[in-house]
């Protein structure tokens, strides 16, 4: 972590906000309009490809295959990424892997722009996007933690999460909307979005973090992993967190079926499936504006639990409701939730993580969360193809409401947690 002047408070004016973000150093504003353009074409290509297969195929099964094959790469390559995001500059490691799914996002453009009837050479170029996104995962999310100073790091999570969701709002209502004019326009912005992630990256300053210096090669690699999953298993409030919201994440991934509930529960056209998926984004920011505004700063662990009582409780709203106006006031409410979860989530875990070992723990933190998005959308696309989308959504969220509280139970010192500066990590750890 970058340090400043003050290396043992947090901002003790942390309340004036204005006075509070013109003092993020100006290489920070830069990784965030990164982290915007890349989560910007990343949100319209998940809308646009899962748009495509539904017109190609109209099955559910199909939308949730697309989640398998994103998360395979994630899983095959974690002890690799990680490894890689801490061993080299991660500026260098997220800009290549920003090109090969810009690579990729070519080939769904022209798949588009043709008579494409099965979706089978679409998921072969999803499992390379998968791989790309496995190795940009890990290094995107470490580097506002290196940037920040010590004094900055809550605002700056927060304004990261605000760039996130605000490419969430974009990006979704884009693809909607270019989708139904022609199918292949909604990949166009994403390589424009793609491209500028690149230039915004080559003017990044280099963080002065510790780096892994371990021997290379496939072996180390592996053994570098283990030594992340062992830090894991070995704090509570970290494997607390992560264990927390993987279950809760893969029991609650309605949105994956967003284009069957519009057409088949709520009788809405695609880019009103386009305004349901901006919804996410919508919630999300206002929250992700407030926690940049006013961070949270105590009960952290108590409200990650409500955050996802809420989350769980929305989604089974979601799920019963045939109204477009409570499905969006739904989607509002479960994903103002999720904000909260991914905020709390996001600080505590490369806050209690040294930094030589940031890119190991977010790449295997990547497999449980961001891989139980996939696999949580394939669950969905199974339970709706077995039991209809009503069960498959209202059974989520029950299942959602199970996680916390069970995770209540069996962790404790999460739920017990007051302030974030409390869990921070001692840099005397080997890496």
């Amino acid at each position: 972590m970058a340090q400043s002047e003050n290396v043992d408070s947090f901002d003790a004016n942390s309340g004036d906000a204005s006075s509070s973000l013109t003092s993020i150093p100006k290489g920070v504003w830069i990784l965030i309009a990164a982290l915007f353009t890349n989560r910007l074409a990343t949100s319209a290509q998940v809308v646009a490809l899962s748009l495509l297969v539904y017109d190609i195929t109209g099955e559910e099964l199909h939308l949730g295959l697309l989640g398998l094959a994103e998360f395979a790469p994630l899983f095959l390559l974690a002890p690799f990424s990680g490894s890689f995001a801490d061993r080299y500059d991660r500026r260098f490691v997220f800009a290549c892997g920003v090109i090969v799914e810009a690579a990729a996002s070519v080939g769904f453009l022209l798949f588009a722009r043709s008579d494409i009837s099965s979706i089978g050479p679409i998921l072969g170029l999803v499992l390379v996007f998968g791989s790309a996104r496995s190795f940009v995962a890990p290094a995107s999310r470490a580097l506002p933690i290196d940037l920040a100073p010590i004094d900055k790091v809550e605002r700056i999570v927060a304004l990261r999460s605000v760039a996130f969701q605000s490419a969430n709002i974009i990006g979704p209502i884009i693809a909607g909307l270019l989708f139904v004019v022609n199918r292949w326009l909604p990949f166009a912005v994403v390589l424009a979005g793609f491209a500028g992630t690149v230039v915004c990256l080559s003017f990044v300053p280099a963080s002065r973090v510790r780096q892994l210096t371990t021997d290379t090669g496939p072996a180390q690699a592996i053994r570098d992993a283990i030594d992340g999953l062992r830090f894991i298993r070995q704090s509570p409030v970290v494997f607390g967190a992560i264990t927390l919201d993987l279950f809760a994440v893969l029991f609650g991934g309605a949105v994956a079926l967003l284009p069957a509930i519009g057409e088949k529960r709520l009788g809405v056209s695609e880019d009103a499936v386009g305004f349901l998926y901006s919804a996410i984004g919508v919630g999300a920011l206002i929250t992700a504006s407030l926690l940049a505004i006013r961070p949270i700063r105590r009960h952290v662990g108590a409200i990650l639990f409500v955050a996802i009582t809420v989350f769980g409780s929305a989604t089974i709203v979601l799920g019963l409701t045939r109204s477009y106006i409570v499905a969006f006031v739904a989607i509002l409410a479960l994903s103002a939730a999720d904000a909260v979860s991914v905020f709390i989530r996001a600080t505590i875990v490369p806050l209690a993580t040294p930094e030589a070992m940031r890119g190991r723990i977010l790449a295997v933190e990547n497999i449980f969360i961001g891989g139980s998005n996939e696999l949580g959308a394939l669950e969905s696309g199974l339970a709706a193809a077995a039991f209809g989308i009503l069960w498959a959504v209202v059974g989520g969220g029950i299942g959602t409401l199970a996680v916390v509280g069970i995770g209540a139970l069996v962790f404790p010192t999460l739920r017990r947690v007051d302030r974030f500066e409390d869990i921070r990590a001692s840099e005397d750890v080997d890496p």
